[in-house]
Protein backbone atom coordinates (compact mmCIF):
# COMPACT_ATOMS: atom_id res chain seq x y z
CA UNK A 1 0.00 0.00 0.00
CA UNK A 2 1.30 3.26 -0.40
CA UNK A 3 1.70 5.62 1.99
CA UNK A 4 -0.65 8.87 2.00
CA UNK A 5 1.94 11.38 2.02
CA UNK A 6 2.75 9.92 -1.46
CA UNK A 7 3.34 12.48 -4.07
CA UNK A 8 -0.03 10.72 -5.90
CA UNK A 9 -3.59 11.78 -5.83
CA UNK A 10 -5.93 9.23 -3.93
CA UNK A 11 -7.07 7.80 -7.59
CA UNK A 12 -3.91 7.50 -8.34
CA UNK A 13 -2.83 5.57 -5.30
CA UNK A 14 -5.26 3.25 -5.83
CA UNK A 15 -4.54 2.78 -9.70
CA UNK A 16 -0.98 1.95 -8.42
CA UNK A 17 -2.19 -0.48 -5.60
CA UNK A 18 -4.44 -2.23 -7.85
CA UNK A 19 -1.12 -2.38 -10.46
CA UNK A 20 0.91 -3.62 -7.85
CA UNK A 21 -1.28 -6.08 -6.03
CA UNK A 22 -0.65 -8.50 -9.02
CA UNK A 23 2.52 -8.77 -9.05
CA UNK A 24 5.13 -11.15 -7.60
CA UNK A 25 8.52 -10.21 -5.94
CA UNK A 26 10.66 -10.68 -8.43
CA UNK A 27 8.64 -8.29 -11.17
CA UNK A 28 8.29 -5.99 -8.31
CA UNK A 29 12.14 -5.87 -8.67
CA UNK A 30 12.30 -5.30 -12.00
CA UNK A 31 9.75 -2.54 -12.02
CA UNK A 32 11.68 -0.45 -9.35
CA UNK A 33 15.08 -0.82 -11.44
CA UNK A 34 13.37 0.18 -14.26
CA UNK A 35 11.36 3.08 -12.90
CA UNK A 36 15.37 3.84 -11.17
CA UNK A 37 16.56 4.27 -14.70
CA UNK A 38 14.15 6.15 -16.38
CA UNK A 39 14.55 9.76 -17.20
CA UNK A 40 13.26 12.39 -14.97
CA UNK A 41 13.49 15.98 -16.22
CA UNK A 42 15.04 17.79 -13.67
CA UNK A 43 12.69 20.59 -13.09
CA UNK A 44 9.51 17.85 -12.34
CA UNK A 45 7.87 18.55 -9.13
CA UNK A 46 7.32 16.42 -5.81
CA UNK A 47 3.57 18.05 -5.66
CA UNK A 48 0.87 17.63 -8.41
CA UNK A 49 1.80 20.67 -10.65
CA UNK A 50 -0.21 23.68 -10.44
CA UNK A 51 -3.21 24.40 -13.37
CA UNK A 52 -0.96 25.98 -16.26
CA UNK A 53 -1.70 29.03 -18.08
CA UNK A 54 -4.39 29.41 -20.62
CA UNK A 55 -3.21 30.72 -24.02
CA UNK A 56 -5.08 31.52 -27.07
CA UNK A 57 -2.95 31.62 -30.12
CA UNK A 58 -5.19 33.65 -32.82
CA UNK A 59 -4.81 33.68 -36.52
CA UNK A 60 -5.25 35.03 -40.34
CA UNK A 61 -4.30 33.12 -42.67
CA UNK A 62 -4.38 33.91 -46.65
CA UNK A 63 -1.94 30.97 -48.16
CA UNK A 64 -1.77 29.45 -44.67
CA UNK A 65 1.89 30.00 -43.44
CA UNK A 66 -0.25 32.05 -40.53
CA UNK A 67 -1.71 28.86 -39.78
CA UNK A 68 0.75 26.80 -39.88
CA UNK A 69 2.90 29.19 -37.53
CA UNK A 70 0.08 29.31 -34.90
CA UNK A 71 -0.17 25.35 -35.14
CA UNK A 72 3.63 25.60 -34.07
CA UNK A 73 3.27 28.13 -31.36
CA UNK A 74 0.64 26.28 -29.48
CA UNK A 75 2.67 22.68 -29.80
CA UNK A 76 5.42 24.73 -28.79
CA UNK A 77 3.51 26.29 -25.74
CA UNK A 78 2.21 22.88 -24.31
CA UNK A 79 5.62 21.71 -24.37
CA UNK A 80 6.38 24.76 -21.73
CA UNK A 81 3.36 23.51 -19.74
CA UNK A 82 0.85 25.97 -21.28
CA UNK A 83 -2.84 25.29 -22.07
CA UNK A 84 -2.86 26.39 -25.65
CA UNK A 85 -5.85 27.24 -28.17
CA UNK A 86 -5.81 27.74 -31.71
CA UNK A 87 -8.24 29.99 -32.99
CA UNK A 88 -9.14 31.35 -36.56
CA UNK A 89 -10.23 34.94 -37.16
CA UNK A 90 -12.84 33.84 -38.94
CA UNK A 91 -14.34 31.29 -35.84
CA UNK A 92 -13.88 34.41 -33.26
CA UNK A 93 -15.61 38.13 -32.42
CA UNK A 94 -13.56 40.80 -31.01
CA UNK A 95 -15.99 40.52 -28.04
CA UNK A 96 -14.36 36.91 -27.25
CA UNK A 97 -11.28 38.38 -26.57
CA UNK A 98 -12.52 39.59 -23.29
CA UNK A 99 -12.47 36.23 -21.66
CA UNK A 100 -8.81 35.64 -23.42
CA UNK A 101 -5.93 36.37 -20.48
CA UNK A 102 -2.79 35.54 -22.50
CA UNK A 103 -3.13 35.94 -26.31
CA UNK A 104 -0.70 35.52 -29.25
CA UNK A 105 -1.46 36.60 -32.74
CA UNK A 106 0.50 35.99 -35.86
CA UNK A 107 -1.71 37.43 -38.87
CA UNK A 108 -0.32 37.69 -42.82
CA UNK A 109 -1.15 40.96 -44.69
CA UNK A 110 -2.46 40.32 -48.14
CA UNK A 111 -1.33 42.44 -51.04
CA UNK A 112 -0.95 46.16 -50.36
CA UNK A 113 -2.27 46.29 -47.29
CA UNK A 114 -5.42 43.78 -46.89
CA UNK A 115 -6.49 41.69 -44.64
CA UNK A 116 -6.32 37.55 -45.07
CA UNK A 117 -9.67 36.82 -47.02
CA UNK A 118 -10.66 34.73 -43.67
CA UNK A 119 -10.20 37.46 -41.70
CA UNK A 120 -11.88 40.33 -43.00
CA UNK A 121 -14.83 40.47 -41.35
CA UNK A 122 -12.93 40.40 -37.55
CA UNK A 123 -10.37 42.92 -39.03
CA UNK A 124 -13.24 45.49 -40.10
CA UNK A 125 -14.88 44.92 -36.99
CA UNK A 126 -12.30 44.76 -34.44
CA UNK A 127 -10.76 47.96 -35.84
CA UNK A 128 -13.24 50.02 -36.83
CA UNK A 129 -17.13 48.79 -34.99
CA UNK A 130 -15.41 46.73 -31.79
CA UNK A 131 -15.90 48.78 -28.52
CA UNK A 132 -14.66 45.88 -26.28
CA UNK A 133 -12.04 47.31 -23.61
CA UNK A 134 -9.18 43.86 -23.27
CA UNK A 135 -7.51 45.13 -19.99
CA UNK A 136 -6.83 42.17 -18.55
CA UNK A 137 -5.48 40.91 -21.96
CA UNK A 138 -1.77 40.12 -22.30
CA UNK A 139 -0.54 39.98 -25.89
CA UNK A 140 2.37 39.70 -28.55
CA UNK A 141 1.69 39.82 -32.13
CA UNK A 142 3.80 38.35 -35.46
CA UNK A 143 3.35 40.52 -38.74
CA UNK A 144 3.95 37.98 -41.56
CA UNK A 145 4.29 40.25 -45.06
CA UNK A 146 6.31 40.91 -48.13
CA UNK A 147 9.00 43.85 -48.02
CA UNK A 148 7.95 44.03 -51.80
CA UNK A 149 4.91 45.46 -50.90
CA UNK A 150 5.05 49.25 -49.64
CA UNK A 151 2.83 48.59 -46.72
CA UNK A 152 4.50 45.65 -45.34
CA UNK A 153 2.89 43.74 -42.55
CA UNK A 154 0.25 46.46 -42.17
CA UNK A 155 -2.67 44.56 -40.54
CA UNK A 156 -0.08 42.94 -38.06
CA UNK A 157 0.81 46.82 -37.02
CA UNK A 158 -3.12 47.37 -37.10
CA UNK A 159 -3.85 44.76 -35.09
CA UNK A 160 -0.58 45.11 -32.60
CA UNK A 161 -1.87 49.16 -31.99
CA UNK A 162 -5.53 48.52 -31.21
CA UNK A 163 -4.62 45.61 -28.91
CA UNK A 164 -3.06 48.22 -27.32
CA UNK A 165 -5.42 51.32 -27.51
CA UNK A 166 -8.33 48.70 -26.04
CA UNK A 167 -5.83 48.41 -22.97
CA UNK A 168 -4.89 45.11 -23.13
CA UNK A 169 -0.76 45.10 -22.49
CA UNK A 170 1.89 44.45 -25.00
CA UNK A 171 4.21 41.62 -23.04
CA UNK A 172 6.73 41.25 -26.08
CA UNK A 173 7.44 43.33 -29.14
CA UNK A 174 5.97 42.73 -32.38
CA UNK A 175 7.68 40.73 -34.66
CA UNK A 176 7.73 41.88 -38.82
CA UNK A 177 8.58 38.95 -40.73
CA UNK A 178 9.42 38.93 -44.37
CA UNK A 179 8.97 36.00 -46.78
CA UNK A 180 11.41 33.70 -45.25
CA UNK A 181 9.66 33.70 -41.83
CA UNK A 182 10.76 30.36 -39.70
CA UNK A 183 13.51 32.31 -38.02
CA UNK A 184 12.39 35.55 -36.82
CA UNK A 185 8.84 33.47 -35.38
CA UNK A 186 11.05 31.34 -33.63
CA UNK A 187 12.46 34.03 -31.91
CA UNK A 188 9.76 35.76 -31.37
CA UNK A 189 8.03 32.80 -29.85
CA UNK A 190 11.13 31.79 -27.43
CA UNK A 191 10.72 35.43 -26.45
CA UNK A 192 6.87 36.09 -25.80
CA UNK A 193 6.60 32.64 -24.11
CA UNK A 194 8.73 33.61 -21.58
CA UNK A 195 7.42 36.95 -20.93
CA UNK A 196 4.18 35.58 -20.03
CA UNK A 197 5.49 33.88 -17.35
CA UNK A 198 6.41 30.55 -15.63
CA UNK A 199 3.92 27.91 -16.68
CA UNK A 200 3.09 24.09 -15.04
CA UNK A 201 6.20 22.37 -15.80
CA UNK A 202 5.15 19.84 -18.83
CA UNK A 203 5.31 16.23 -17.83
CA UNK A 204 8.22 14.23 -18.03
CA UNK A 205 8.72 12.16 -21.80
CA UNK A 206 10.61 9.35 -22.26
CA UNK A 207 12.58 9.55 -25.43
CA UNK A 208 12.21 6.92 -28.06
CA UNK A 209 14.96 5.44 -29.43
CA UNK A 210 16.72 6.87 -32.59
CA UNK A 211 15.95 5.16 -35.40
CA UNK A 212 18.97 4.06 -37.56
CA UNK A 213 17.72 5.49 -40.65
CA UNK A 214 16.13 8.43 -41.62
CA UNK A 215 14.49 8.85 -45.30
CA UNK A 216 15.15 12.13 -46.89
CA UNK A 217 12.31 14.81 -46.07
CA UNK A 218 11.11 17.12 -49.03
CA UNK A 219 9.77 20.35 -48.20
CA UNK A 220 10.46 23.96 -48.28
CA UNK A 221 13.88 23.75 -46.43
CA UNK A 222 14.76 20.86 -49.03
CA UNK A 223 12.57 21.21 -52.06
CA UNK A 224 12.00 18.31 -54.65
CA UNK A 225 14.37 18.10 -58.04
CA UNK A 226 11.27 17.50 -60.17
CA UNK A 227 11.54 16.25 -63.44
CA UNK A 228 9.89 18.72 -65.87
CA UNK A 229 7.75 15.86 -68.06
CA UNK A 230 5.83 17.65 -70.25
CA UNK A 231 5.09 22.39 -71.36
CA UNK A 232 2.77 22.71 -73.73
CA UNK A 233 1.68 26.24 -75.35
CA UNK A 234 -1.86 26.45 -74.44
CA UNK A 235 -2.07 29.68 -76.86
CA UNK A 236 -2.50 29.52 -80.57
CA UNK A 237 -1.13 31.31 -83.41
CA UNK A 238 -2.18 35.11 -83.33
CA UNK A 239 -2.34 35.28 -79.24
CA UNK A 240 -0.72 38.35 -77.81
CA UNK A 241 -0.41 35.46 -74.67
CA UNK A 242 1.85 33.09 -73.76
CA UNK A 243 0.16 30.36 -71.11
CA UNK A 244 2.20 27.23 -70.36
CA UNK A 245 0.93 23.92 -69.81
CA UNK A 246 3.54 22.24 -67.16
CA UNK A 247 3.90 18.74 -66.17
CA UNK A 248 6.03 17.43 -63.21
CA UNK A 249 7.18 14.34 -61.47
CA UNK A 250 6.40 14.20 -57.55
CA UNK A 251 7.61 10.27 -57.83
CA UNK A 252 9.47 9.52 -55.06
CA UNK A 253 9.65 12.49 -53.47
CA UNK A 254 6.83 11.56 -50.55
CA UNK A 255 5.11 14.80 -51.28
CA UNK A 256 1.12 14.57 -51.28
CA UNK A 257 -1.60 17.54 -52.39
CA UNK A 258 -5.07 18.07 -52.86
CA UNK A 259 -6.88 19.60 -55.16
CA UNK A 260 -6.97 23.17 -54.25
CA UNK A 261 -3.41 23.25 -52.78
CA UNK A 262 -0.29 25.27 -54.54
CA UNK A 263 3.19 24.22 -55.45
CA UNK A 264 6.03 25.98 -54.73
CA UNK A 265 8.73 26.57 -57.28
CA UNK A 266 12.12 27.71 -56.74
CA UNK A 267 13.36 29.69 -59.25
CA UNK A 268 16.99 31.02 -60.78
CA UNK A 269 17.66 34.65 -62.07
CA UNK A 270 17.79 34.65 -65.52
CA UNK A 271 21.63 35.30 -67.17
CA UNK A 272 20.66 38.91 -68.32
CA UNK A 273 19.34 39.72 -65.01
CA UNK A 274 22.09 38.87 -63.18
CA UNK A 275 24.50 40.07 -65.78
CA UNK A 276 22.53 43.70 -65.82
CA UNK A 277 23.67 43.94 -62.04
CA UNK A 278 26.84 43.21 -62.26
CA UNK A 279 27.03 46.18 -64.83
CA UNK A 280 25.20 48.57 -62.98
CA UNK A 281 27.50 47.86 -59.93
CA UNK A 282 30.24 48.04 -61.69
CA UNK A 283 31.59 44.12 -60.97
CA UNK A 284 32.61 41.37 -62.73
CA UNK A 285 30.59 38.51 -60.86
CA UNK A 286 34.53 36.70 -59.87
CA UNK A 287 34.40 38.19 -56.32
CA UNK A 288 33.70 36.24 -53.43
CA UNK A 289 30.94 37.30 -51.35
CA UNK A 290 29.14 36.41 -47.73
CA UNK A 291 25.40 35.14 -48.56
CA UNK A 292 23.77 35.54 -45.07
CA UNK A 293 22.79 31.80 -44.51
CA UNK A 294 24.32 30.22 -47.03
CA UNK A 295 28.01 31.20 -46.83
CA UNK A 296 30.64 32.22 -49.31
CA UNK A 297 30.19 32.33 -52.47
CA UNK A 298 30.84 33.49 -55.92
CA UNK A 299 28.98 36.94 -56.66
CA UNK A 300 27.48 35.78 -59.85
CA UNK A 301 26.50 32.49 -58.37
CA UNK A 302 24.71 33.74 -55.43
CA UNK A 303 23.04 36.32 -57.79
CA UNK A 304 21.83 33.81 -60.09
CA UNK A 305 21.08 31.28 -56.92
CA UNK A 306 20.27 32.93 -53.92
CA UNK A 307 19.19 36.48 -53.46
CA UNK A 308 16.07 38.21 -55.52
CA UNK A 309 17.93 40.70 -57.63
CA UNK A 310 14.54 42.11 -59.47
CA UNK A 311 12.15 43.33 -56.64
CA UNK A 312 12.18 47.14 -56.15
CA UNK A 313 11.19 47.81 -52.90
CA UNK A 314 11.27 50.31 -49.86
CA UNK A 315 13.97 48.61 -47.75
CA UNK A 316 16.00 48.04 -51.08
CA UNK A 317 16.11 51.21 -51.78
CA UNK A 318 17.05 52.53 -47.94
CA UNK A 319 19.44 49.83 -48.42
CA UNK A 320 20.89 51.52 -51.32
CA UNK A 321 20.36 55.19 -50.07
CA UNK A 322 22.78 54.24 -47.14
CA UNK A 323 25.66 52.86 -49.22
CA UNK A 324 25.43 55.72 -51.93
CA UNK A 325 24.57 58.56 -49.95
CA UNK A 326 22.47 59.64 -52.77
CA UNK A 327 20.65 62.94 -51.81
CA UNK A 328 17.81 62.16 -54.44
CA UNK A 329 17.41 58.88 -53.58
CA UNK A 330 16.73 60.28 -50.14
CA UNK A 331 14.60 62.78 -51.33
CA UNK A 332 12.61 60.25 -53.09
CA UNK A 333 12.32 58.30 -49.65
CA UNK A 334 11.31 61.09 -47.45
CA UNK A 335 7.47 60.60 -46.33
CA UNK A 336 6.08 63.14 -48.39
CA UNK A 337 7.47 61.57 -51.74
CA UNK A 338 5.20 58.52 -51.44
CA UNK A 339 3.22 59.12 -55.10
CA UNK A 340 6.51 59.95 -56.39
CA UNK A 341 8.46 57.16 -54.93
CA UNK A 342 6.13 54.82 -56.31
CA UNK A 343 5.68 56.38 -59.88
CA UNK A 344 9.34 55.52 -59.95
CA UNK A 345 9.61 52.04 -58.80
CA UNK A 346 6.78 51.31 -61.51
CA UNK A 347 8.37 49.08 -63.80
CA UNK A 348 11.82 49.53 -63.11
CA UNK A 349 14.26 46.83 -61.07
CA UNK A 350 17.13 46.85 -58.69
CA UNK A 351 19.52 47.62 -61.72
CA UNK A 352 17.51 50.59 -62.79
CA UNK A 353 18.13 51.78 -59.08
CA UNK A 354 21.66 51.05 -59.05
CA UNK A 355 22.37 53.07 -62.69
CA UNK A 356 20.65 55.94 -61.10
CA UNK A 357 21.33 56.25 -57.58
CA UNK A 358 24.76 54.71 -57.55
CA UNK A 359 26.57 55.45 -60.82
CA UNK A 360 29.63 55.01 -59.29
CA UNK A 361 29.29 51.51 -58.88
CA UNK A 362 28.36 49.69 -55.43
CA UNK A 363 31.20 47.04 -54.02
CA UNK A 364 30.52 43.33 -54.00
CA UNK A 365 30.49 43.00 -50.32
CA UNK A 366 27.76 45.74 -49.61
CA UNK A 367 25.73 45.12 -52.92
CA UNK A 368 24.57 41.83 -51.37
CA UNK A 369 23.67 43.21 -48.15
CA UNK A 370 20.62 44.71 -50.39
CA UNK A 371 18.87 42.47 -51.55
CA UNK A 372 16.95 39.77 -49.26
CA UNK A 373 16.54 36.05 -50.07
CA UNK A 374 15.12 35.04 -53.75
CA UNK A 375 11.75 33.81 -52.41
CA UNK A 376 9.55 30.94 -53.95
CA UNK A 377 6.70 30.83 -56.32
CA UNK A 378 3.62 29.56 -55.34
CA UNK A 379 1.02 28.47 -58.24
CA UNK A 380 -2.51 26.82 -57.70
CA UNK A 381 -2.19 23.37 -58.97
CA UNK A 382 -3.85 22.23 -62.04
CA UNK A 383 -4.55 18.47 -62.00
CA UNK A 384 -5.54 15.96 -59.47
CA UNK A 385 -3.68 13.86 -57.96
CA UNK A 386 -6.10 11.01 -58.30
CA UNK A 387 -6.31 11.68 -62.04
CA UNK A 388 -2.46 11.80 -62.58
CA UNK A 389 -0.88 9.94 -59.47
CA UNK A 390 2.26 11.13 -59.56
CA UNK A 391 2.25 14.30 -61.36
CA UNK A 392 1.75 17.44 -60.27
CA UNK A 393 0.53 20.28 -63.31
CA UNK A 394 0.97 23.95 -63.76
CA UNK A 395 -1.21 26.40 -65.74
CA UNK A 396 1.33 29.53 -66.08
CA UNK A 397 1.26 32.73 -68.16
CA UNK A 398 5.16 33.81 -68.60
CA UNK A 399 5.08 36.95 -67.51
CA UNK A 400 6.68 40.01 -70.33
CA UNK A 401 6.69 43.30 -70.66
CA UNK A 402 7.97 46.74 -71.73
CA UNK A 403 8.91 49.45 -69.35
CA UNK A 404 10.50 52.78 -69.37
CA UNK A 405 12.44 51.40 -73.08
CA UNK A 406 13.45 48.30 -71.54
CA UNK A 407 12.72 44.99 -71.70
CA UNK A 408 10.83 43.31 -68.46
CA UNK A 409 10.15 39.56 -67.39
CA UNK A 410 8.90 38.02 -64.52
CA UNK A 411 11.52 35.77 -62.44
CA UNK A 412 9.53 32.71 -62.02
CA UNK A 413 7.34 32.81 -65.12
CA UNK A 414 10.14 32.98 -67.39
CA UNK A 415 12.76 30.09 -65.55
CA UNK A 416 10.51 26.98 -66.60
CA UNK A 417 9.29 28.91 -70.25
CA UNK A 418 13.20 29.63 -70.96
CA UNK A 419 15.66 28.05 -68.76
CA UNK A 420 14.01 24.79 -68.18
CA UNK A 421 13.71 22.27 -70.89
CA UNK A 422 12.06 18.74 -70.74
CA UNK A 423 13.99 16.10 -68.61
CA UNK A 424 15.26 18.81 -66.46
CA UNK A 425 14.59 19.41 -62.74
CA UNK A 426 12.60 22.27 -61.23
CA UNK A 427 13.12 22.22 -57.22
CA UNK A 428 9.06 22.12 -55.51
CA UNK A 429 7.39 21.67 -52.62
CA UNK A 430 3.53 21.63 -51.96
CA UNK A 431 2.21 23.78 -50.12
CA UNK A 432 -1.37 23.34 -48.48
CA UNK A 433 -4.42 26.15 -48.93
CA UNK A 434 -6.82 24.87 -46.72
CA UNK A 435 -8.88 27.96 -47.18
CA UNK A 436 -9.77 26.65 -51.11
CA UNK A 437 -11.49 23.24 -50.69
CA UNK A 438 -14.20 21.38 -52.67
CA UNK A 439 -17.01 20.76 -50.70
CA UNK A 440 -17.10 17.13 -48.19
CA UNK A 441 -19.68 15.69 -49.96
CA UNK A 442 -19.31 15.51 -53.94
CA UNK A 443 -23.21 15.79 -53.98
CA UNK A 444 -22.46 19.92 -53.07
CA UNK A 445 -22.90 21.36 -56.57
CA UNK A 446 -20.30 23.82 -57.31
CA UNK A 447 -19.63 26.96 -59.28
CA UNK A 448 -16.22 28.09 -60.54
CA UNK A 449 -15.09 31.48 -61.85
CA UNK A 450 -11.50 31.37 -63.22
CA UNK A 451 -10.61 33.45 -66.20
CA UNK A 452 -7.18 33.45 -67.58
CA UNK A 453 -4.49 31.12 -65.53
CA UNK A 454 -7.40 31.62 -62.80
CA UNK A 455 -9.00 28.05 -64.09
CA UNK A 456 -6.02 26.44 -63.04
CA UNK A 457 -7.25 24.63 -59.61
CA UNK A 458 -10.69 24.16 -61.14
CA UNK A 459 -9.24 22.02 -63.67
CA UNK A 460 -7.98 20.31 -60.43
CA UNK A 461 -11.28 20.53 -58.84
CA UNK A 462 -13.65 18.38 -62.21
CA UNK A 463 -10.66 16.44 -62.22
CA UNK A 464 -10.99 15.35 -58.21
CA UNK A 465 -15.10 15.69 -58.42
CA UNK A 466 -14.94 13.03 -61.83
CA UNK A 467 -12.31 10.62 -60.37
CA UNK A 468 -14.55 10.14 -57.18
CA UNK A 469 -17.99 8.89 -59.56
CA UNK A 470 -20.75 10.41 -60.00
CA UNK A 471 -20.20 14.40 -59.53
CA UNK A 472 -22.28 16.73 -58.01
CA UNK A 473 -23.15 19.67 -60.77
CA UNK A 474 -20.63 21.89 -61.68
CA UNK A 475 -20.33 24.95 -63.24
CA UNK A 476 -17.63 26.36 -64.69
CA UNK A 477 -17.36 30.41 -65.80
CA UNK A 478 -14.27 31.06 -67.78
CA UNK A 479 -12.74 33.73 -69.27
CA UNK A 480 -9.58 35.06 -71.67
CA UNK A 481 -8.96 37.59 -74.46
CA UNK A 482 -9.99 35.75 -77.88
CA UNK A 483 -12.26 32.39 -78.25
CA UNK A 484 -9.42 31.14 -81.26
CA UNK A 485 -6.32 31.87 -79.40
CA UNK A 486 -7.35 31.86 -75.49
CA UNK A 487 -9.59 28.86 -74.61
CA UNK A 488 -7.27 27.21 -72.38
CA UNK A 489 -7.78 23.57 -72.35
CA UNK A 490 -10.91 23.52 -74.87
CA UNK A 491 -10.97 20.18 -75.41
CA UNK A 492 -11.08 18.77 -72.00
CA UNK A 493 -13.99 21.27 -71.19
CA UNK A 494 -15.76 19.62 -74.19
CA UNK A 495 -14.76 15.98 -72.75
CA UNK A 496 -15.86 16.93 -69.12
CA UNK A 497 -18.74 18.03 -70.59
CA UNK A 498 -20.04 15.19 -72.52
CA UNK A 499 -18.98 13.08 -69.78
CA UNK A 500 -20.98 14.74 -67.01
CA UNK A 501 -18.29 15.38 -64.66
CA UNK A 502 -18.86 19.50 -65.90
CA UNK A 503 -22.52 20.05 -65.93
CA UNK A 504 -22.69 24.00 -67.26
CA UNK A 505 -19.65 25.82 -68.99
CA UNK A 506 -20.34 29.97 -69.55
CA UNK A 507 -17.12 31.93 -71.39
CA UNK A 508 -16.56 34.99 -72.01
CA UNK A 509 -14.22 36.12 -74.39
CA UNK A 510 -13.47 40.08 -73.85
CA UNK A 511 -11.79 41.03 -77.48
CA UNK A 512 -14.15 39.00 -79.81
CA UNK A 513 -16.69 41.81 -80.31
CA UNK A 514 -16.50 45.42 -79.71
CA UNK A 515 -17.98 45.72 -76.25
CA UNK A 516 -15.93 44.19 -73.88
CA UNK A 517 -17.11 40.95 -71.83
CA UNK A 518 -16.10 39.58 -68.94
CA UNK A 519 -17.01 36.83 -66.41
CA UNK A 520 -19.08 38.54 -64.42
CA UNK A 521 -21.02 39.29 -67.16
CA UNK A 522 -21.76 36.37 -67.82
CA UNK A 523 -22.49 36.00 -64.42
CA UNK A 524 -25.01 38.34 -64.33
CA UNK A 525 -26.72 37.22 -67.86
CA UNK A 526 -27.39 34.02 -65.79
CA UNK A 527 -29.02 35.08 -62.62
CA UNK A 528 -32.15 33.34 -61.86
CA UNK A 529 -30.36 30.20 -62.34
CA UNK A 530 -27.59 30.80 -60.46
CA UNK A 531 -29.29 32.25 -57.47
CA UNK A 532 -30.92 28.78 -57.92
CA UNK A 533 -27.77 27.13 -57.32
CA UNK A 534 -26.92 29.03 -53.98
CA UNK A 535 -30.78 28.11 -52.80
CA UNK A 536 -29.61 24.34 -53.19
CA UNK A 537 -26.20 24.68 -51.66
CA UNK A 538 -23.44 25.28 -53.90
CA UNK A 539 -20.07 26.52 -53.39
CA UNK A 540 -18.90 29.61 -54.65
CA UNK A 541 -14.97 30.04 -55.74
CA UNK A 542 -12.70 32.66 -57.21
CA UNK A 543 -9.66 32.28 -58.92
CA UNK A 544 -7.42 34.67 -60.65
CA UNK A 545 -6.40 38.87 -60.59
CA UNK A 546 -7.10 40.55 -57.21
CA UNK A 547 -7.01 43.92 -57.97
CA UNK A 548 -9.73 44.00 -60.82
CA UNK A 549 -11.37 41.01 -61.65
CA UNK A 550 -11.92 39.64 -58.24
CA UNK A 551 -14.08 42.43 -56.84
CA UNK A 552 -15.77 42.65 -60.35
CA UNK A 553 -17.17 39.36 -59.58
CA UNK A 554 -18.14 39.66 -55.84
CA UNK A 555 -19.94 43.42 -56.92
CA UNK A 556 -21.43 40.76 -59.17
CA UNK A 557 -22.41 37.93 -56.75
CA UNK A 558 -24.41 40.61 -54.41
CA UNK A 559 -26.07 42.01 -57.16
CA UNK A 560 -27.21 38.83 -57.76
CA UNK A 561 -28.35 38.02 -54.69
CA UNK A 562 -30.06 41.52 -54.56
CA UNK A 563 -31.99 40.91 -57.52
CA UNK A 564 -33.01 37.33 -57.55
CA UNK A 565 -33.66 36.77 -53.49
CA UNK A 566 -35.76 39.91 -53.89
CA UNK A 567 -33.03 41.79 -51.16
CA UNK A 568 -31.86 44.96 -50.08
CA UNK A 569 -28.32 46.01 -50.74
CA UNK A 570 -27.56 45.40 -47.46
CA UNK A 571 -29.02 42.00 -47.10
CA UNK A 572 -27.67 40.81 -49.94
CA UNK A 573 -24.37 41.74 -48.84
CA UNK A 574 -24.93 40.27 -45.58
CA UNK A 575 -26.04 36.43 -47.32
CA UNK A 576 -22.93 36.79 -49.49
CA UNK A 577 -21.27 37.52 -45.70
CA UNK A 578 -22.69 34.52 -44.31
CA UNK A 579 -21.91 32.05 -47.52
CA UNK A 580 -18.31 33.54 -46.86
CA UNK A 581 -18.26 32.38 -43.02
CA UNK A 582 -19.68 29.29 -43.77
CA UNK A 583 -16.91 28.38 -46.03
CA UNK A 584 -19.53 28.58 -49.17
CA UNK A 585 -17.68 31.29 -50.91
CA UNK A 586 -14.32 31.09 -51.24
CA UNK A 587 -11.46 32.90 -53.14
CA UNK A 588 -7.77 32.04 -54.35
CA UNK A 589 -6.77 35.51 -55.79
CA UNK A 590 -3.22 37.29 -56.67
Amino acid sequence: MLPEHAPFSPDQRRAVDLALAGLDASQRFWLAGFLSAAPVSAAAPISAPASSLKLTVLYGSESGNSEKLADLSAKEAKKKGFQATVKNMSDISPADLAKVENLLVIVSTWGDGEPPESATSFYKEFMNGSAVHLPAVRFSVCALGDTAYEKFCQIGKDVDARLEALGATRIAPRQDCDVEYEQPHAEWLAAALKSFGPAAPAAAVVAAPAATHVAEEYGKKNPFPSELLEKVLLNGKGTTKETWHYELSLEGSGLTYDAGDALAVVPVNAPDIVEGILKAAKLSGSESVEVKGVGQKILADALREDLDITALSRAVLTKLQAISGSDKLAALLADDAKDQLKDYQWGRWIADAITDFASGGVGAAELVTIFRKLPPRLYSIASSPLAHPGEVHLTIASVRYQAHGQPKKGVASTYLADLVAKGGKVPVYTHQNKNFRLPASSDTPVIMVGPGTGVAPFRAFVEQRGATGKPGKNWLFFGDQHYTYDFLYQTEWQDHLKEGNLTKLDVAFSRDQPEKVYVQHRMLDRAKELYGWLQEGAHFYVCGDASRMASDVHEALISVVEKEGGFSREVAEAYVEDLKKSKRYQRDVY
